[in-house]
């Protein structure tokens, strides 16, 4: 569990930089600021300790960037709390490939039931859409503390009630098939 919310911190780390500023200081440009310096040093400490940085790592980089310096220009913080739903949305484009979730599955499970872990893949992209349109839902709202709640209890909760609800799926269709085998 402690894995569990290191990485949580560690994805959302210019993000909860940007709200603890802006909440103490009720300003959008040295929130924002600060998160896109936070972020940056994030991913030089990273390539200095040497740990590898996968194709999100860079996209989130350069989300925060981009969508930093719209809200620095416009000064409407709407930019920075669409972040979330941008990654979500290529999240959920790279969860349509066929088949993407076998790899990181058990192999008693995508040797049982293959047909059903694709339909559970299809259904993880599903979930990025609808929790990125959320997203965006809530950012246009412009309500700070209500998308703070969405991004750090809703967004986090679905995708662990949606993990919960696939292991016990696929617990329960694996243990059926290698029955149904056995019979």
């Amino acid at each position: 569990m402690k894995d569990v919310f290191a990485r949580f911190a560690h994805d959302f780390f210019s993000t909860i930089v940007f709200l603890v500023i802006y909440l103490a200081t009720d300003n959008i440009v040295l929130a924002t600021s600060v998160a896109i310096a936070g972020a940056i040093a994030q991913v030089v400490y990273s390539r200095i300790k040497g740990q590898e940085m996968g194709f999100m790592t860079w996209a989130s980089l350069g989300l925060v960037i981009v969508l930093g310096g719209a809200t620095i220009l416009t000064n409407d913080i709407s930019f920075v709390l669409a972040k979330p739903a941008v990654a979500h949305f290529a999240i959920g484009a790279i969860m349509l490939k066929r088949g993407w979730m076998l790899r990181y599955m058990p192999p008693i499970v995508a040797e049982t039931i293959p047909e059903y872990v694709t339909f559970a893949g299809y259904a993880w992209a599903a979930l990025m859409f609808v929790l990125g349109a959320g997203t965006i839902a809530i950012a246009l709202t412009g309500d700070l503390k209500l998308w703070a709640i969405y991004v750090s209890v809703v967004l986090l909760g679905a995708k662990l009630a949606a993990f919960a609800v696939q292991y016990l799926a696929f617990r329960i269709l694996v243990t059926s098939r290698i029955r149904a085998a056995r019979a």
